[in-house]
């Protein structure tokens, strides 16, 4: 396994590479959900990439840019074990130097939910993603369904753009109470964790509400938001029932919709979300 800091040695690396490329995206502090993606570009490409760097143009003055978890020798470890042929871990002085002005927005499908609480956060997903495209110039790039409204903008973005690769979404891994696998996990208190596999019940009881027959968006709603209230520690950001293509909210469900949500437990927002109707 190589570890790759600059631009110029990873596209000479990248010449090199048996084909096809894999490529995983992360901001480090690895779980199992990135490595189930790390083994999912194993499975089905002869090189796999995976970026470390925690993007700084998509967090917000006000979030954890300087907080977020990082413990590079384990992440290391952990993707020498998954057999990862070229980790690229470039500073911010690398991808963005001095006097760096250009933006890759998506605009629609980036102002709903996560947009209508972070509105600068999907401009620098898709620029650095871009970025990162274009560096390693993958044939396959591989993203989790739990950050969802993320892997539609990127799909979007990737098809809209002419990009000569495929994005693949793979399933949301959780722990065994539920709850979502994030490298926010470990900010939570333990009480705030003990509460939080809520979120995943209240998505369980949409799937066995759909299940039932119940087709009335505002009817579902209703009752998982009664779940998620039970929690003192919980505040809703949102709860959505939304087209899964262009994420407008829907009052009747009559295919498939994507149920996504947003709760915070003190300063840790946790996402999660799926897909009712697959």
């Amino acid at each position: 396994m190589k570890i790759i800091e600059t631009i110029a040695e990873m596209k000479a690396i990248r010449i090199k590479l048996k084909e096809p490329i894999g490529f995983v995206p992360t901001m480090g502090y690895l779980h199992e959900g990135h490595l189930s993606l790390v083994g999912k570009a194993k499975a089905e490409n002869k090189s796999v990439v995976v970026s470390i760097y925690v993007n700084p143009a998509q967090f917000a003055p006000t979030e954890d840019l300087s907080k977020y978890p990082r413990n590079l020798k384990r992440d290391l470890a952990m993707l020498e074990q998954e057999g990862t042929d070229i980790v690229f871990f470039p500073a911010d002085k690398e991808m963005y130097p001095e006097g760096y002005d250009t933006w890759v927005t998506v605009d629609k499908l980036t102002k709903p939910l996560e947009g209508n609480f972070r509105p600068t956060h999907f401009r620098g997903v898709t620029t650095i993603v871009n970025k990162l495209f274009n560096i390693v110039q993958p044939d396959n790039a591989y993203f989790g369904q739990k950050d969802a409204q993320q892997a539609l903008v990127i799909k979007k973005m990737a098809k809209e753009l002419d990009m000569n690769l495929n994005v693949i979404v793979c399933p949301t891994v959780r722990e065994p109470d539920g709850l979502a696998m994030s490298s926010r996990n470990v900010y939570l208190t333990p009480e705030q964790r003990k509460s939080a596999p809520a979120l995943y019940k209240s998505l369980i009881l949409a799937k066995d509400l759909f299940s039932h027959g119940e087709r009335n968006t505002t009817n579902i709603l209703e009752q998982m938001t009664a779940i998620i209230q039970k929690e003192p520690l919980a505040n809703i950001d949102y709860i959505s029932i939304a087209d899964t293509e262009t994420l407008e909210e829907l009052h009747t469900i009559k295919k498939s919709a994507l149920v996504s949500m947003a709760v915070r437990y003190g300063n840790t927002r946790l996402i999660d979300n799926l897909i009712l109707g697959e």
